[in-house]
């Protein structure tokens, strides 16, 4: 059957967890106002059930590929003009800032104002209950949806799909959905590798995907043989649930399935989307921008909704449940990988937890820049994050995390909507991720809903009301790139 590939595709998600920068403090936010208890008009807060159906009909497989291909176009088109009327999608790179790879980091707030407001001074000066009264809140600051809420399921950028293909013959390609985000919005391709243990390599990945066929040749000499096996495993593939054997399944051909380094390309990120498992029904999911797995030696909260405490517990979890919607009868029906503790959980935790943060060379030891190496505009930067800006509160040196979980309370500011099936009420609770490298991350936020990081800062003024004027913004992301 020829392929299904379309033109539209971009680039990815999954994430499996999830970027966020909170840049200010919780008492900012912590006003004490009610939630919104409905859900939005048309919408249940309760599902019909907690499991996907269970038996598919192999006989009409051949039926749902000729369905959803027929539909694809249109779903694909559809959530292109609804990016395309929440963000400014040109390709607009910064002529003085690139990625630890060489790609060049995208300039400028990309979410567009809503009509009738004139500047994001002007938003910013109105209070949250005003913003939220009049339906000023802006499109681009409610949750990124699925391309295809109601179906959901792992997408990968198209340059990933190339690459694996070319380098092993299998194929990542939807019938049914392609990724949704321009290539220019999503991180290095493929992005550099730093080791804790031999930061004096730089990058090992020698310009390479860090696939079955090649980690062997790239890493033996620098790794033990326990992360050498740790890696073997997070690059071998084992079913999920759009990939893999049964006619329950996304792609034309049976499937060997996903591995661990589709969505976290070279122990990093490729902007590879999913679903969070963890809430039903599936309007309540959250969309999921992959998390880059650099500095995970530091952290010490994992998973959706962060309930694991180290990197074994989240590494057994993914191939149980995460692979398969958070649905152990979908794990057991579509072949799930039951990996062991102490032989391949902890080898796969002790590769992942040597994955070092990019080189920062302005910033000292303790994580503070070094005057005679930054500009003038990098250290007013840094004098707001520590201060009026009110980043540090969550984000302290020398990592740029407190290994905490904080409620934005961004629903303060619009009703519960329908987002193009995605519910945006209440969403709680999320993590604050290290900003060390994160000019290697993009999008940002947990959903990938803000693009660049003026888009970030620009959220979180709005969000905590911090009123910072132009200058100072410009002045925040100055800094964050030396991160």
């Amino acid at each position: 059957m020829p392929s299904q590939r379309s033109t539209t595709r971009s680039r990815a998600v999954l994430t499996i967890p999830m970027v966020i920068l909170v840049v200010g403090a919780l008492g900012v936010i912590l006003l004490g106002q009610t939630p919104p208890s409905d859900p939005g008009e048309g919408q249940e807060a309760r599902g019909e059930s907690s499991y996907t159906p269970v038996v598919i009909d192999s006989r009409n497989f051949q039926e749902a590929v000729e369905r959803m291909s027929a539909e694809k176009d249109a779903i694909m088109d559809a959530h292109s003009e609804f990016l395309e009327g929440r963000y400014d999608l040109s390709d607009r790179p910064k002529s003085d800032a690139t990625m630890s790879g060489g790609k060049p980091v995208q300039e400028g707030v990309r979410v567009q104002l809503p009509d009738g407001v004139g500047s994001w001074e002007e938003l910013g000066a109105m209070s949250a209950d005003e913003i939220r009264e009049q339906g000023l809140f802006p499109e681009g600051f409610l949750p990124l949806p699925h391309p295809n809420h109601a179906e959901g399921g792992m997408l990968f950028p198209e340059q990933h799909i190339d690459e694996i293909l070319e380098q092993e013959g299998r194929d990542l390609t939807r019938f049914d959905l392609d990724f949704d985000l321009p290539e220019h919005f999503i991180p290095d391709f493929p992005p550099p590798i730093f080791l804790t243990t031999r930061p004096d390599l730089g990058d090992v990945s020698q310009g390479e995907v860090v696939t079955i066929r090649n980690f062997h040749d790239l890493f033996e000499g620098i790794l033990n043989p326990k992360q050498l096996e740790g890696l073997r495993l997070l690059v071998t593939p084992f079913p999920q649930q759009q990939f893999n054997a049964t006619h329950d399944r996304r792609s034309l051909e049976p499937h060997q399935g996903v591995t661990c380094f589709d969505c976290h390309t070279n122990g990093h990120t490729n902007a590879s989307t999913h679903l969070a498992g963890d809430a039903r029904p599936q309007e309540f999911r959250r969309r999921i921008d992959t998390p880059t797995l650099r500095g995970m030696n530091i952290q010490r909260i994992f998973g959706s909704q962060r309930a694991m405490k180290s990197v074994e517990d989240f590494t057994e979890f993914e191939q149980r449940a995460a692979y398969f919607d958070g649905d152990i009868v979908q794990a057991t029906k579509k072949g799930v990988n039951p990996l062991e503790r102490g032989s391949q959980v902890h080898f796969m935790g002790e590769f992942q937890n040597i994955l070092g943060f990019p080189p920062a060379p302005k910033l000292d030891p303790m994580g503070y820049l070094r005057p005679e190496e930054a500009t003038e505009q990098e250290l007013r930067g840094e004098e707001l994050f520590h201060g009026k800006a009110e980043c540090a509160t969550c984000h302290p040196p020398p990592h740029f995390t407190d290994n905490e979980m904080h409620d934005l309370q961004v629903y303060r500011f619009h009703e519960a909507v329908d987002v193009r099936g995605r519910m945006a009420a209440q969403e709680g609770l999320t993590k604050t991720f290290p900003l060390r490298g994160i000019r290697d991350s993009p999008p940002y936020f947990h959903d990938g809903r803000l693009l660049t990081l003026a888009d970030t800062v620009e959220f979180f003024n709005l969000i905590l009301e911090l009123e910072l004027n132009e200058q100072e913004k410009d002045d925040l992301v100055a800094y964050l790139l030396t991160l």
